[in-house]
């Protein structure tokens, strides 16, 4: 670290020395800076982390967001996305309507589908493969980023068949990637009350440590701000840090701020802007072996994304187009950014701004 810092709280002094050193961080570490009313070193030292590891650079993607079905056998608490069949509202968009909504949204430049839906038991599996297959056939140059690991969980009781099975033809079928979504938080106590239809821990990692043997790269998420402890949000950063250990096929982790149920919630239902950075910055310091952390601008809004450049993240996701998922739970954000609202972001924080595939390639960078 080339920065002196010097904390106003003493608790973190250790902390501090570790990560200079390059040690990594245990579970207390992680408590201690959680309750440490020291947010702005928690933040420098972060940014220094970031700094070190990616420069000034900070990466956005063109990509497009696709729900193909919100209907849905799971019930999580904290969805306002999944309707049963035949609620009012519940679509199923056929491949045809898929290329249909697609080619009004196109725009020369994404390089990304971005595919999740509802676990919706009223398709047979070659419904999910059809759906990337057919956007591989018209849009073979786009990557096509799809199905959570509770998805594919949902894709094996569908089918009978196993993990790596059901994996293998979504790659046949022109899977390039898969997203982080499904996570909430990794611990059965919290997947029990908030998601207890869907995959459980093991079987989250498990599906992605089989997506990396296969030779898939994925995403990790974290949905913070409801029932969940402190410890909680710790383990779970632990268990996608020793996954990573053992494969190394994680590229990004993503921080997710819980959303309340109505757009007319209290603040006081929402995470704060103090908890949001702090979440992120601590991600940065935990997650030693992660390349990027992502701020979600969806969740925490564009001026807290900006904010978060100099608090440990490398990435402010991309254009998106039309996302659903997030404002259907009450977001108040924007549903998508412009190329070149991104590319002001970032320079506004007095980053470098790049603009990346998938897989973090460099396509452009904005001096």
């Amino acid at each position: 670290m080339s920065l002196t810092i010097t904390p106003t709280d003493k608790n973190l002094i250790p902390i501090v020395e570790k990560v200079q050193h390059g040690e990594r961080l245990t579970l207390e570490d992680g408590l201690t800076l959680y309750q440490s009313p020291d947010l702005l070193t928690i933040g420098q030292l972060a940014n220094e982390v970031n700094l070190k590891r990616n420069g000034d650079k900070v990466y956005f993607i063109q990509n497009m967001y696709i729900n193909p079905t919100n209907v849905c056998e799971a019930k999580c608490a904290f969805c306002g996305f999944r309707r049963d069949p035949g609620a009012e509202g519940a679509y199923t968009m056929s491949a045809d309507e898929i290329l249909e909504y697609v080619g009004t949204r196109y725009s020369q430049g994404i390089r990304e589908f971005h595919i999740v839906g509802g676990h919706n038991h009223t398709v047979p599996f070659d419904y999910y493969l059809e759906t990337i297959s057919i956007l591989k056939k018209h849009y073979p140059h786009v990557t096509i980023k799809a199905y959570t690991s509770a998805e594919i969980e949902f894709f094996s009781r569908l089918t009978g068949r196993s993990y790596e099975d059901v994996l293998k033809e979504l790659i046949d079928a022109g899977l390039d990637t898969m997203p982080g979504g499904g996570a909430e938080i990794l611990t059965e106590r919290y997947r029990l009350k908030m998601s207890p239809d869907k995959a459980s821990t093991d079987q989250w990692l498990e599906i992605h440590g089989i997506a990396h043997r296969l030779g898939l790269k994925t995403h990790a998420t974290m949905l913070y701000g409801s029932i969940e402890t402190l410890e909680e949000r710790l383990i779970h950063m632990l268990r996608v840090r020793e996954l990573q250990d053992q494969t190394g096929g994680f590229m990004v982790f993503i921080p997710l701020a819980m959303q309340p149920r109505s757009v007319n919630a209290s603040i006081k239902r929402r995470t704060s802007a103090m908890d949001d950075m702090r979440t992120i910055a601590i991600s940065r310091l935990m997650l030693d072996n992660f390349p990027h952390i992502k701020a979600y601008f969806i969740n925490i809004g564009t001026q807290l994304a900006q904010l978060s450049m100099h608090f440990g993240s490398s990435d402010l996701h991309g254009t998106l187009v039309e996302e659903r998922i997030s404002h259907a739970a009450g977001a108040l954000t924007q549903q998508a950014l412009t190329r070149d609202e991104l590319v002001w972001l970032i320079q506004g924080a007095n980053r470098t701004a790049v603009e990346r595939d998938t897989f973090y390639n460099e396509i452009k960078v904005y001096e």
